[in-house]
C-alpha cells in the first residue's frame, strides 16, 4: 500500500482528459497534476527542447514525492520517454503505447488515422508503435496544430472550432479509415466536433482510458495501490494563469468544488537537476522563451 500521489504533466489541459479517467477508474488515489502552459504549443518546438521542459516538470513533481508519473501528453511521451524512464526509479507511463493498442482492437479494416501535433507526426512514434505489433497496418498521419490553441482559448464549442476542425480532417475523408486515434490528449475536448466531421463509421480513440488501465495494472504490479480508506487529494499547477486553468479543467473534469490551481515558475528550480541527466546523455539542452511558436 503507498498513499503517495500519481504525477501527470501536460503541455497544458490536455492532460485533465487522463486524470478525468483516472478520477473514474482510481477514485482512491491522489494525484498531482503540472501544466506547462506558459510553454505551449510543445509541438512545434525541437524535440530537444521538449525533452528539457518535460524534464522540469518531473523534477517538480519529484517534490511531490510522486509513486508514479504519467505523461499525458503526446509530443513529451515521443521525445522524452525512454530518457525519463531510464533515469527514475519510479514507473513512467506514456500515452502512445496505450493509445496504439486500443487503436488495433478497434479497426475492423486495418486502415488506422492518426492526428496529433506536428512533433508526434514527425517523430513517427505512433507508426512505430503500431508497425511493431502489426507490420502490415495501413496508416494515414495528419498534423492538427490549430486543435491544441482551440482548446487552451476555451473555444472547443466555438463556431470557430467547428469550421477549423472541419477544414483539418478534411484530407482525413478521402481515406478508408475505420479507426482514428487522438494523438494528443488535448484533442478529446474537441471529440464531439471531430466525430462529426468523420461520421459515427469511425471509431475514436482515446488514449486516456487505455492509459488509466495500465496505471491500474501497475499499481497492483507494484504494490502501490491506496487501500488506506483516507480521502485522496487532488493538487493542480500550473506555468500559465491559474484562472484559466481553473475554468477549463473545472468544467472537463466536471468539479463540484473550485479547482484552485496554483502557479508555479519551473524553468530555473529545474535547470540544475535536469542539465545533469540530460548531458550525461550527450544531449544539448534548449530552452527557449515562453510561447514561441504560438
Amino acid at each position: 500500500m503507498n498513499k503517495q500521489p500519481i504525477g501527470f504533466i501536460d503541455s497544458g489541459v490536455g492532460g485533465l482528459t487522463v486524470v478525468k479517467e483516472a478520477l473514474h477508474q482510481l477514485p482512491a488515489e491522489s494525484s498531482v497534476y503540472l501544466g506547462d502552459q506558459a510553454r505551449l504549443p510543445y509541438g512545434p518546438r525541437p524535440a530537444e527542447q521538449v525533452q528539457a521542459f518535460t524534464w522540469q516538470m518531473v523534477n517538480f513533481l519529484l517534490k511531490k514525492h510522486i509513486k508514479m508519473l504519467v505523461i499525458a501528453c503526446n509530443t513529451a511521451t515521443a521525445a522524452a520517454l525512454p530518457l525519463i524512464k531510464a533515469n527514475l526509479d519510479i514507473p513512467v507511463i506514456g500515452v502512445i503505447k496505450p493509445g496504439s493498442r486500443a487503436a488495433l482492437k478497434a479497426t475492423q479494416t486495418g486502415h488506422i488515422g492518426i492526428i496529433a501535433t506536428e512533433g508526434t507526426v514527425k517523430s513517427g512514434a505512433y507508426v512505430k508503435a503500431l508497425r511493431a505489433k502489426a507490420p502490415k497496418i495501413g496508416l494515414t498521419s495528419l498534423a492538427a496544430p490549430k486543435f491544441v490553441s482551440l482548446v487552451e482559448s476555451n473555444e472547443a464549442h466555438s463556431p470557430i472550432a467547428k469550421r477549423v476542425v472541419a477544414d483539418t480532417l478534411q484530407p482525413l475523408l478521402h481515406e478508408d479509415i475505420d479507426t482514428l486515434i487522438l494523438g494528443c490528449t488535448h484533442y478529446p475536448i474537441l471529440r464531439p466536433l471531430i466525430q462529426n466531421v468523420m461520421g459515427d463509421q469511425v471509431t475514436l480513440i482515446d488514449s486516456g482510458a487505455e492509459t488509466v488501465n495500465d496505471v491500474s495494472m501497475l499499481l497492483d504490479y507494484f504494490d502501490l495501490a491506496n487501500n488506506s480508506g483516507d480521502t485522496p487529494t487532488h493538487e493542480y499547477y500550473t506555468t500559465g494563469a491559474p484562472s484559466m486553468f481553473d475554468e477549463l479543467g473545472e468544467a472537463w473534469l466536471e468539479l463540484t468544488a473550485p479547482m484552485h490551481a496554483k502557479h508555479v515558475n519551473i524553468e530555473a528550480e529545474a535547470d540544475h537537476a535536469m542539465a545533469t541527466v540530460l548531458e550525461a546523455k550527450g544531449k544539448t539542452i534548449v530552452v527557449a522563451s515562453k510561447n514561441q511558436g504560438k
